[in-house]
């Protein structure tokens, strides 16, 4: 049973840290090419449809299956194992912080923005939504490496 949470931990961050990278490196960069109504329209679609089912399933795995694989620890593992499930799981937690402080509140007020001009929504979210969004892919990253390393120590 541990080892199938620390696999679980690790199968849930990276999938997490894999959804962080596309949006990184191919979702937004794509959206900006889009013009301001087309840009907020579209992130207004996004900010609807991500927060299902799958996807709260696995934002909620890269912090319970790490909590629950330091919780029923594998005998005769070394004490190494145990730093980098912690220090994964406090990236996974870092993760969460900057999504729910940061994204969250922007991905909010482009809910509410309807009405107001698409270029002055735009300048408000685009940039600070991606600068929280970085952080928040290295971060998961980070995490992913460190409980890939544990599951193999």
């Amino acid at each position: 049973m541990p080892t199938l949470l620390l696999a679980l931990a690790v199968i849930s961050t990276g999938l997490y840290a894999g959804f962080m990278l596309i949006f990184l490196t191919g979702i937004m960069p794509a959206l900006a090419r889009l013009t301001d109504e087309q840009f907020v329209t579209a992130m207004r679609r996004v900010n609807e449809f991500v927060p299902r089912a799958v996807f709260l399933a696995v934002f909620a795995g890269v912090v319970v299956f790490p909590v629950l694989a330091l919780v029923i620890p594998v005998e005769g593992a070394s004490g190494g194992r145990r730093w980098l499930i912690v220090a994964g799981l406090a990236c996974a937690v870092l993760n969460h912080f900057v999504t729910i402080a940061g994204n969250i509140p922007l991905n909010n007020a482009l809910a509410a923005s309807e009405g107001e001009a698409p270029g002055a929504v735009r300048q408000a979210f685009e940039s600070r939504w991606n600068a929280f969004h970085l952080l928040r892919t290295l971060l998961i990253t980070a995490s992913f490496a460190l409980l890939v390393t544990a599951s193999v120590t």
